[in-house]
């Protein structure tokens, strides 16, 4: 079985969220409805110096994670769906929700340790990437690989991708800890931190989580 995956070099994403547009456009998603966000993650303070009266920076950091559905080895929404809905399709690999046996039950988004999932409330059901199946069965690249202005994102046999970029690293803030074994190599920004011991925060707005 073949497994399809993304590579996302965070060290030279602006966050311009042209792969989230073009995603979000191209299907025409609701307005609650995002298959790909861009995290913001900031850290560090700025402080008064009294005797200038300039604001002098301590540890101050920050850096973009584009993340959509990883298309995990384990996916937990798989084995989290009680009517089935959710396959791992065995030609790519692709994760795929079918929204005819969707029941919108939650427990899929419950599950995915990096909020996949997404609510479109008006069919009451649950949608999200599914690297554009149609485009890549065809011979085609993901829309939102297409669209990144600074190529930050790549797309191919996750084999293929690690031969040409490594292996990465998933565990970086505001990422979880790997349990699922997510078909991504990520290239960390420069002031990445670890999962677990990061000091910043996600700085996003609510409707861009």
């Amino acid at each position: 079985m073949s497994q399809y995956g993304f590579y996302f070099d965070s060290d030279i994403c602006t966050g311009c969220k042209s792969c989230q547009v073009a995603c979000k456009e191209t299907f025409g998603l609701p307005v609650d409805t995002l298959w790909r966000h861009v995290l913001n993650y900031q850290g560090g303070s700025w402080t008064l110096d009294e005797s200038t009266g300039i604001y002098e920076s301590k540890g101050v950091f920050g850096y973009f994670v584009s993340m959509a559905c990883n298309h995990c080895a384990a996916p937990a929404c798989v084995a989290s769906c009680p009517v089935a809905a959710i396959e791992k399709d065995g030609d790519t690999g692709i994760v795929l929700i079918n929204e005819e046996i969707c029941i919108g039950c939650v427990s899929c988004l419950t599950a995915c340790p990096y909020d996949a999932p997404s609510a479109e409330e008006a069919k009451g059901i649950f949608t999200k990437c599914d690297m554009c199946y149609d485009l890549v069965t065809a011979g085609d690249i993901p829309l939102c690989v297409s669209g990144c202005n600074m190529r930050a994102l790549d797309f191919g046999e996750l084999s293929d991708l690690q031969a040409k970029y490594g292996n990465g690293d998933v565990e970086i803030e505001p990422l979880p800890a790997d349990s699922t074994g997510p078909s991504l190599v990520l290239n960390p920004h420069r002031n990445a931190q670890k999962t677990g011991e990061g000091t910043g925060v996600l700085v996003n707005l609510p409707e861009e989580l």
